[in-house]
């Protein structure tokens, strides 16, 4: 049977394997399982262990957990609040500096805890009851948040970028640079849009009657600064040459559980105890699909797909932005019904390739590569940051949160364009940095 009928039938196999709700983890390896014995036959399960492990064994997925543990520990302490708390106390008399706040309070927790849906919650309680009291219209205290909880997996340290860079064997530390500048200027699109849309609905930013001294401005700091600086800290030790990833992931993790049991008093076994579980949970996740992608990837390439696939779009004779155009309309559809980790795992190795013989840089496309991933965080059917927001506001239906969140996408799409036009917003930090392009 030809390669591309064969991979027609996987992909429709795995959409409706995975629609029916079985974990992905489980629904990549049954469909790799099930073609490989379809076309193989039985005697080629010798080989699933191995695969399964070779996925595995990979020194810098140690990283994952404890990039996990350091987010685990600040989203079960209040630092989200005191964050939100902060930002609010200073940035108080600054035209929409609410919604500054509740923007900023977001890109900053999600970089510390790399999980959306985390903040969402953590910044989503205490921000949109507080917007919705001052007047701001539901679609945008809801949307905002809903955004906003997005920038993590761009803003380093990102799990999905360290996801990313193992699948497609490129730096970790370059992916980290390579995100940071677009996570900042994507953070602003969003305050931008925030709060022109505020300012022409007419809603007031500041509250006269709720006045904050300088000696509360500074009180708070004490509780937040400490976290900011293991953010910096990480950031360095990896640029610095200091440290590999997984061992600044391992500092990082130390520190914020330290920080945590000083700070807020966490240092019971019991409640020590859920913060090890609650990452064990999402990191034994994490693993199981990256180890069912790897088994899922060996069988497209012992079937030739992915070879048939990759030979196929390189003798397109297209323009190389118009098959920018077809990657990008595929990885926003992706991200509709599936997580980014499993995008990033069945698609980066074979995309990869493609776009950099096209004349792309490999970074660049990991960076448009992850907006379009958060555009699949806030988009239906499976967009979990609207549904952590709807069950924080149960009060606000879920196509009020879906109507407000639709802007931000928008914006989103105008930081790939804007990219586009100058992908030296990607590569100028970690060119500057760390050289040339590895």
């Amino acid at each position: 049977m030809d390669p591309l009928i064969i991979g027609l039938l996987v992909a429709v196999a795995t959409i409706l394997v995975l629609a029916s709700g079985i974990p992905v983890a489980f629904g990549l390896g049954l469909v790799a399982v099930a073609f490989m014995v379809a076309f193989d036959g039985l005697d080629s399960l010798s080989g699933v262990a191995d695969v399964f492990f070779a996925g595995l064994n990979e020194f810098s997925l140690v990283s994952i957990p404890m990039f996990i543990v350091m987010g685990a520990a600040v989203a079960s302490s209040p630092a989200g609040k005191d964050l939100y708390e902060a930002l609010d106390r200073w940035l108080h008399r600054v035209p929409g500096g609410l919604i500054i706040s509740n923007l900023g309070a977001c890109a900053v927790f999600a970089a510390l805890s790399g999980s959306s849906p985390a903040t969402c919650a953590a910044i989503g309680k205490m921000g949109i009851p507080e917007m919705r009291k001052r007047g701001y219209p539901d679609g945008l205290a809801t949307g905002s948040i809903a955004a906003g909880g997005t920038l993590g997996i761009l803003i380093p340290p990102s799990i999905t970028m360290i996801v990313y860079g193992i699948a497609t064997e490129t730096s970790i530390g370059r992916l980290f640079l390579a995100g940071l500048l677009p996570g900042l200027m994507l953070t602003g699109l969003f305050m931008g849009w925030s709060l022109y849309t505020a300012w022409r609905q007419g809603y007031d930013f500041f509250d006269e009657n709720n006045r904050v001294s300088w000696r509360e401005r500074f009180q708070i700091l004490p509780r937040v600064l400490p976290f900011l600086t293991i953010i910096v800290g990480v950031l360095y030790v990896l640029y610095g040459g200091v440290a590999t990833p997984s061992e600044a992931a391992g500092v990082g993790a130390m520190l914020c559980l330290v920080l945590v049991a000083i700070i807020y008093k966490i240092w019971s076994p019991r409640r020590l105890w859920t913060i090890v579980s609650d990452s064990m949970r999402e990191s034994v996740m994490i693993l199981m699909i990256i180890g069912a992608s790897a088994l899922f990837s060996f069988t497209l390439s012992s079937l030739s797909v992915t070879q048939s696939v990759a030979e196929t779009i390189a003798l397109l004779s297209v323009n190389k932005w118009m098959l920018l155009a077809a990657v990008n309309l595929f990885l926003l559809v992706a991200g509709f019904f599936l997580p980014p980790v499993a995008v990033i795992l069945m698609t980066a190795p074979i995309l990869l390739p493609i776009i950099v013989h096209a004349g792309f840089d490999p970074y660049w496309f990991a960076v448009v590569f992850t907006i379009n991933m958060e555009i699949g965080l806030i988009t239906p059917p499976v967009g979990l940051n609207l549904y952590v927001i709807n069950g924080i506001v149960p009060d606000v239906s879920l196509p009020t949160v879906l109507k407000g969140a639709l802007p931000f996408m928008l914006c989103m799409v105008l930081a790939i364009v804007i990219l586009c036009f100058f992908p030296q917003i990607v590569t100028w930090l970690p060119n500057t940095l760390m050289g040339g392009a590895l």
